[in-house]
């Protein structure tokens, strides 16, 4: 799979991307990852690639033309236009199922704008995604592109040494992970799950389903509504519920009415 970023810091983008899990699945070539600076493509002496907003107000815009003739060179060199992701916090939430979507792309092209953000003009002919991180803004969007880059770079076959590991996952079915474990046995006076040590498979993963429910409804009650369950897990869901402090989990009541389960 092959990524493009268009960005102004392209070292930035680089350095974090060369490592760890996403470093080695470009040297075994399972990855492409380029970084295009968008400096390149001003006419200014001085690599001015920004100016002042018309209609006044704080801050520079980034220009239009270097964001699109590094666009244009791209995609001459690539041979097609494929989807190009503006990160900004205005767009659609970025989630696993749109990393599911995006890892089927051959190509993808990320544009990170900085300073009071781009012309928008450029983005209007260009941009087919607007992706967002969050409800927050950052200084430019390079954290975001490395961020969604290294979560579908996992989705793509051969990057992950174990492929169950991405399946098994936060967000997989809507559901967050279950809790994991490793040596010491025990550790500040905390043992691991006896079932964990048992070395029955089936019940390990009937816990592991378990806990991965249970952590749901405890932290992200409002994926329940799209988790797959079946009559037994809701039922075992609602006495684990009422076992513990009702109040507690009174407040997360709306997440559960989605698959027809209640705490009163």
């Amino acid at each position: 799979m092959n990524f493009y970023i268009m960005t102004l810091f392209p070292d930035m983008v680089m350095q974090g991307l060369n490592t760890s899990i996403i470093g080695r699945a470009i040297q075994k070539g399972l990855l492409s990852i380029e970084a295009v600076n968008i400096r390149d493509y001003t006419l200014d002496k001085h690599k001015k690639v920004d100016d002042y907003p018309y209609g006044g107000g704080a801050g520079m815009v980034m220009q239009p033309m270097p964001v699109y003739d590094a666009w244009k060179d791209l995609t001459e060199r690539i041979g097609k236009k494929p989807r190009v992701l503006f990160m900004t916090p205005q767009g659609k939430p970025f989630s696993q199922k749109l990393a599911e979507e995006y890892a089927k792309e051959e190509d993808l092209i990320f544009l990170c704008g900085h300073y009071e953000g781009i012309d928008q003009r450029v983005l209007d002919l260009i941009v087919t995604d607007e992706v967002s991180a969050g409800d927050f803004v950052l200084t430019g969007g390079e954290l975001p592109a490395m961020m969604m880059i290294d979560c579908i770079s996992r989705l793509v076959p051969g990057v992950l040494n174990n492929e169950a590991s991405a399946q098994d996952e936060s967000f997989e079915g809507n559901l967050l992970e279950y809790p994991q474990y490793t040596r010491p046995e025990v550790f500040m006076g905390e043992s691991v799950p006896p079932v964990l040590l048992s070395g029955h498979h089936g019940n390990i993963d009937k816990w592991r389903r378990e806990q991965s429910i249970l952590r749901t409804a405890k932290k992200r009650p409002d994926l329940l509504k799209n988790a797959e369950l079946t009559q037994k897990e809701k039922n075992w869901l609602r006495e684990q519920l009422i076992k513990k402090n009702k109040k507690a989990f009174a407040t997360i009541h709306y997440g559960f009415a989605g698959i027809g389960l209640f705490v009163y």
